[in-house]
C-alpha cells in the first residue's frame, strides 16, 4: 500500500469539515450507481442508508441558508462530521485500510471546520449568507463527487 492510496479518505474529510452529509451522500450516489468502494462496510449496502445519505444531504443544503442554522464548529456539527468523515473515510480506505482510513478522514475533518467555517464568515461579511452558502455548495459538492468518483474509479 502507498500513502497516496489514502488520499481519497483525506480529502473526504476535507469535504466533511464543510458539508457533513455530502460525504455520505456522494458514497450513497456511487452505490446507487452499483460502483463499489475500495473499503468494505456493510451499512454501504442498506437501501435506508443510501436514500436516507441522498435526503439528509440535500436537506444540509437547504437548511444551511437559513439564518438560524447553527455553526458547524457546534457539538453536533461536529459529531455529524466526525461520524460522517469517519464511514466515508474508512470506506474509501484500501481494503484491511478501513480503521486508519476513517481516522485520517476524521483527523482532518474536524480541525479544518474551523478553517472552512472562518472562510465562510468572510464570504457572508463581503456577500452574504446565501450567496456564500450556494458557492460553498458547488464547490464541496463538486469535491465530494470528484473525491468519490476518483476512489471508486480506480481498479485496484
Amino acid at each position: 500500500m502507498k500513502i497516496l492510496d489514502l488520499l481519497p479518505s483525506v480529502l473526504i474529510g476535507a469535504v466533511a469539515s464543510a458539508r457533513s452529509m455530502t460525504p455520505m451522500a456522494a458514497i450513497a450516489g456511487a452505490r446507487l450507481a452499483h460502483r463499489d468502494t475500495p473499503g468494505r462496510l456493510w451499512l454501504l449496502n442498506h437501501p435506508l442508508f443510501k436514500f436516507g445519505a441522498l435526503a439528509m444531504g440535500v436537506g444540509e443544503l437547504f437548511g444551511d441558508k437559513m439564518r438560524s442554522a447553527p455553526d458547524r464548529t457546534v457539538f453536533l456539527g461536529l459529531l455529524a462530521r466526525v461520524m460522517s468523515a469517519g464511514i466515508a473515510g474508512s470506506a474509501l480506505a484500501p481494503r484491511g485500510r478501513e480503521k486508519l482510513g476513517g481516522g485520517l478522514a476524521v483527523a482532518t475533518a474536524v480541525p479544518l471546520a474551523y478553517l472552512t467555517l472562518a472562510g465562510r464568515k468572510t464570504a457572508m461579511a463581503r456577500i452574504g449568507q446565501t450567496k456564500s452558502g450556494l458557492i460553498e455548495d458547488a464547490l464541496i459538492v463538486a469535491a465530494g463527487a470528484a473525491v468519490v468518483g476518483l476512489a471508486v474509479g480506480r481498479r485496484r
